[in-house]
């Protein structure tokens, strides 16, 4: 039973990693140059097009981590499969960012920084994981129960601390997102296909490999949502804050939560024996 669960969690996890970085961020580049480049080109310019891009391409090329684990649980799904996933995920995202961002932004006329790139996956990426491993390690020395009480005090800061974070973001925004909310709509129409189509793809990959509900919900989600703390930041970075590429990170948070919850709602609606 435990080598039958181990092989499924296997297969789940490859296929994790192949719609997170094999089609995913590919697929973004091509519906935002699609939508972008053609069908919404008479109604924007060609600069603010490339930044609108570059935005996009940079949410896709960051999977999930934090939120993932609210998805799973809210599907139900295995909780230490959902860690190693997003773990596998976080450590691939370490070398795999910066060469994947840098290739797909040449399809814009923006010039990308290297250095920058780089900087940024250490700064928001490396750093964070090895202070997460360092404070485990020592939280382990004190106590078996150290992870659990300090996850539980530092709980409810996390979501302040997001909370924050996505104000902030909006109110920096504020005046595009009045001035222009025609804009908004018009970036969220590809990160809209974009999620739907991932996850769609995912769920007849799971359902063709026969992964059970609790393997199939937590792979499938992790590659339809994304790491927006991490574009976000990354594009304030390389083009700035009141950016094109800012903005549309920015409306890749706005989209997301409620379209993540309606995929939620998907998946426990075929949950077997769902209450």
């Amino acid at each position: 039973m435990v080598i039958s669960f181990i092989g499924l969690a296997l297969q789940a996890l490859l296929l994790t990693l192949v719609i997170n970085w094999l089609l995913k961020p590919f697929s973004m580049a091509a519906l935002a140059v699609l939508f972008f480049k053609y069908l919404f080109a008479p109604w924007v310019d060609p600069q603010s097009a490339n930044e609108y891009i570059a935005g996009m391409i940079l949410l896709g090329v960051a999977p999930c981590t934090a939120m993932v684990f609210v998805w799973s649980q809210l599907v139900k799904g295995d909780a230490s499969y959902t860690l190693v996933q997003v773990s596998v995920n976080d450590l691939i995202m370490v070398v795999a960012f910066a060469p994947i961002a840098a290739l797909l932004l040449g399809v814009t006329d923006l010039t990308v920084p290297w250095a920058t790139l780089a900087l940024s996956t250490v700064l928001y990426v490396l750093l964070p994981l090895l202070a997460g491993l360092a404070t485990r390690s020592a939280l382990n020395r004190r106590s078996p129960h150290a992870v659990g009480d300090f996850v539980a005090r530092l709980k409810p800061w996390s979501i302040i601390g997001l909370i924050g974070t996505v104000v902030l973001l909006f109110a920096f925004q504020a005046e595009t997102i009045v001035r222009q909310p025609e804009i908004i709509g018009l970036i969220a129409v590809p990160l809209i296909v974009q999620t739907f189509g991932v996850f769609f793809i995912s769920w007849r990959a799971a359902q063709w490999l026969e992964l059970p509900h609790d393997l199939a919900g937590p792979a499938c989600l992790i590659g339809a949502s994304n790491f927006f703390e991490l574009a976000v930041a990354v594009a304030i970075s390389l083009f700035g804050m009141q950016s094109g590429a800012a903005l549309a990170t920015v409306v890749g948070v706005l989209v997301e939560v409620p379209v993540m919850l309606g995929l939620v709602a998907m998946i426990n609606a075929r949950r077997p024996h769902a209450p």
